[in-house]
């Protein structure tokens, strides 16, 4: 029984954290549509398609934990089959790291003006979303826990991929960012929080990624590596929700014109008229605005 209560507690942590990030992204979901940012209907229908899955997956998560620590409770051989949360896991991941990719690659081609990276970065988030739904579905066929190593080939791929995208996202946004800096406190000040969101989105995500994928080698008739892999949606669906609210605690630095100016840059709000070319100086010079803006006595409003 001492390894059935080791597997089920390691479960049990992964499903205990997963929960706790529910938590906190779904005050986040209800902050989101409560602050009305007025973004465009795209990236609305991305943070609802975001919260459906969180929700799906969550409930099913608390279920599975209920099912094997409650209703087949000393049961280790129940332990050893699947429910269905646990093949939907990689599915879920799989969405939520697709939604997160695809706003933050459209926010590096408005930085960069880069279409070649653009296009590669969504190449890369395409790809890396059908091999996690492909691990999904394949790990949904194999009934019996003991034979989930059959797809190891399949989970190398989509985690490293994934991990790999996470890291390129975070270090080109980074880069970009940081060469926006202009050594003026206020203007700067925005860029970090901006740097901050785009550090924690690929810095936490690939820690799990990389803990599950190295708990599957090591151990994969277990659950542990289940405790690194159930809360992954959860952490792309809370770091991308940050990044769309951080808007609201930059409000006293910004003033309304500035917003909506760099709410249209950004991509977040219909535009206009046709955006001209931009160069990674127009968060500055948005900010700089923005600064000057406040200096005249006007109403602060978020960057986005």
């Amino acid at each position: 029984m001492g390894q059935y209560d080791k597997t089920l507690g390691t479960l049990l942590v992964g499903l205990f954290f997963n929960t706790y990030l529910f938590g906190i992204v779904t005050y986040q979901f209800a902050l989101y549509y409560q602050t009305k940012f007025n973004d465009r209907l795209h990236i609305k229908c991305m943070v609802l398609i975001l919260f459906i899955v969180d929700i799906v997956h969550s409930v099913g998560e608390v279920y599975m934990g209920w099912v094997y620590a409650i209703t087949d409770f000393n049961q280790p051989l129940a332990l050893g089959y699947e429910l269905w949360p646990y093949p939907f896991t990689p599915i879920g991941t799989a969405i939520a790291a697709l939604i997160t990719h695809l706003v933050l690659g459209e926010r590096i081609w408005r930085l960069t003006r880069n279409t070649v990276l653009y296009i590669g970065i969504v190449v890369m988030a395409i790809i890396t979303f059908c091999l996690g739904v492909g691990c999904g579905i394949w790990a949904w066929t194999v009934h019996v826990i003991a034979e989930l190593p059959r797809i190891k080939s399949i989970v190398i791929a989509w985690l490293s991929m994934q991990v790999l995208l996470d890291a390129l996202i975070t270090v080109v946004l980074s880069i970009t960012l940081v060469r926006t800096k202009s050594g003026y406190p206020p203007a700067d000040t925005v860029v970090r929080r901006l740097i901050r969101g785009a550090i924690q989105t690929g810095l936490f995500a690939s820690i799990f990624a990389l803990g599950d994928l190295i708990c599957f080698f090591v151990l994969p008739n277990t659950f542990m590596y289940a405790m690194f892999g159930v809360p992954i949606a959860r952490i792309y669906s809370n770091t991308l929700l940050d990044t769309l609210l951080v808007r609201e605690s930059l409000r006293a630095q910004l003033s309304n014109s500035a917003f909506e100016r760099t709410s249209r840059f950004m991509g977040y709000i219909p535009s206009a008229v046709q955006q001209p070319p931009s160069t990674t100086t127009s968060i500055h010079f948005e900010v700089h605005n923005s600064v000057q803006d406040n200096t005249d006595g006007k109403n602060s409003t978020p960057l986005v």
